[in-house]
């Protein structure tokens, strides 16, 4: 999409309202890096943004692959790990998203 009144601007909506958000963290994945070894949970959400590379993301025993400029949200209570799913470096953006009482 291209917003109005720019030029030469092209943009893609990764994701709409999904909470308020806690902290962000820029994240680079040698290959075969990524982690924790054995899945976890917590009680806030992660977004992930790729934007280098490709992410795989174990949810349980469910896989996903996050490609390059795509996203991915992951559930506060859901075990989860994230690893590098291609042969050079990876670079995500990881937000946390404040858990929502009452959700």
């Amino acid at each position: 999409m291209t917003p109005p009144n720019h030029v030469n601007f092209m943009a893609k909506q990764l994701f709409g309202s999904c909470g308020e958000i806690e902290n962000i963290a820029v994240a680079h994945l040698q290959p075969n890096g990524g982690g924790p070894t054995i899945q976890h949970s917590h009680p806030h959400s992660h977004l992930f943004v790729v934007t280098k590379g490709e992410a795989k993301v174990l949810l349980g025993n469910d896989v996903h692959i996050i490609h390059e400029n795509e996203s991915f949200l992951i559930e506060g209570g859901r075990m989860h790990s994230v690893w590098n799913n291609a042969d050079s470096e990876t670079v995500m953006v990881g937000i946390t998203i404040k858990e929502q009482i009452g959700k």
